[in-house]
């Protein structure tokens, strides 16, 4: 898998190493995503036949100049090209650079690092898996442009453009790196590929914790995280017996958009709370039990409690997965920067300096 490095450039790191990606993040977050594979064959070689360069009317074909740029790699192998469609108005005159794939139907992403190799903006066009487009403005600054589309065919392609009708500029010379199309509802991080599809698995985070680390009667579960997309799916990270409807501490999201939904299952009995807020953004989430006080905290404020709440018997509490207690069901997929387990119940004070963004 990759990540983004203290230096903003794209790093390979290598299978069974935690991934600390530093986008938007000066200090580093643990990422953690779903199986994916890249059905690009050629991602950062766009000189090669699989890459249809194409033109219709007066447009030119795109001229593609190999290893011309600096990539978000930090290395030169990103390619120019160099889009012109001569004056052309109509939807019959287009310069385009295209990749096919066979996808299942279904959430389809592309994506690709784009930008200009001179001082001037680009008006262009980046298709969608279902070949409708979305304009994008490329600016001499490295960008990634992602689309995303629900598919009814097996047939996808990754397009780039400038086309008369789609309000394009005449001609655009741009460096284009990273391409990527993946079977899902939002993109996932870079998976380079040199001339076969590839599939980075699932990544898990396992053995955390103890009986002897653990409070089951009191205690704080903390976890400050980011979700990767708002995607109507349940991804949980816990304390608990080892089992997912016993004895089980949560702090997830759910099938609700943006919530961010917590329970504490003790004996089989749940106390659920939930908060909605921004799941995209970084939040700091704290869920307290103790005897008759349960409560949970978000970003400085106490959003909910029950004061009845009956605690845990000794030692039912023995290890943290980032999933739903059982180690397998609803994996957590998200950044995180912070997961700390209390054996303490902490004072509202300690919960609010905890909190606080």
């Amino acid at each position: 898998g990759t990540v983004v490095n203290r230096q903003g450039l794209i790093e390979t790191v290598q299978s069974g190493i935690p991934r600390i990606d530093f986008l938007g993040n000066t200090k580093g977050a643990l990422l953690l995503e779903p199986q994916r594979t890249n059905l690009i064959p050629y991602s950062e070689d766009f000189s090669n036949a699989a890459w249809a360069k194409q033109s219709a009317g007066v447009a030119s074909a795109p001229i593609v100049t190999s290893n011309y740029a600096i990539s978000p790699d930090g290395t030169l192998n990103a390619d120019r090209v160099i889009f012109d469609i001569n004056g052309g108005t109509t939807s019959s005159d287009f310069s385009q650079i295209a990749d096919g794939v066979i996808t299942s139907i279904g959430d389809v992403t592309n994506s690709l690092w784009i930008k200009s190799n001179t001082a001037s903006n680009y008006n262009m066009s980046f298709v969608d898996p279902s070949a409708n487009f979305t304009s994008i403005i490329v600016t001499n600054q490295w960008q990634r442009f992602d689309v995303t589309s629900t598919t009814v065919s097996t047939s996808s392609a990754l397009r780039l453009r400038l086309r008369g009708s789609e309000s394009t500029s005449d001609s655009a010379d741009v460096s284009i790196w990273g391409a990527q199309v993946e079977q899902g509802s939002y993109p996932t991080s870079y998976i380079p590929t040199q001339g076969s599809t590839v599939t980075r698995v699932q990544e898990v985070c396992n053995n955390g914790g103890n009986d002897q680390v653990i409070n089951s009667i009191e205690g704080v579960l903390y976890a400050e995280i980011a979700a990767l997309s708002d995607d109507g799916t349940t991804r949980v990270l816990s304390i608990s017996d080892g089992g997912n409807a016993t004895n089980v501490v949560r702090i997830g999201y759910s099938i609700t958009s943006n919530q961010i939904n917590v329970r504490l299952i003790v004996n089989s009995v749940t106390t659920q709370f939930n908060y909605v807020g921004n799941v995209l953004n970084k939040n700091k989430i704290a869920l307290k039990w103790k005897l008759n006080d349960a409560a949970l905290w978000v970003n400085g404020v106490e959003v909910d409690a029950n004061l009845s709440f009956t605690t845990f018997i000794a030692n039912a509490l023995n290890i943290l997965n980032f999933s739903n207690g059982n180690g397998t069901s609803n994996p957590f997929y998200g950044n995180t920067k912070d997961v700390r387990v209390y054996n303490t119940a902490l004072t509202d004070a300690e919960l609010q300096a905890l909190t606080t963004i």
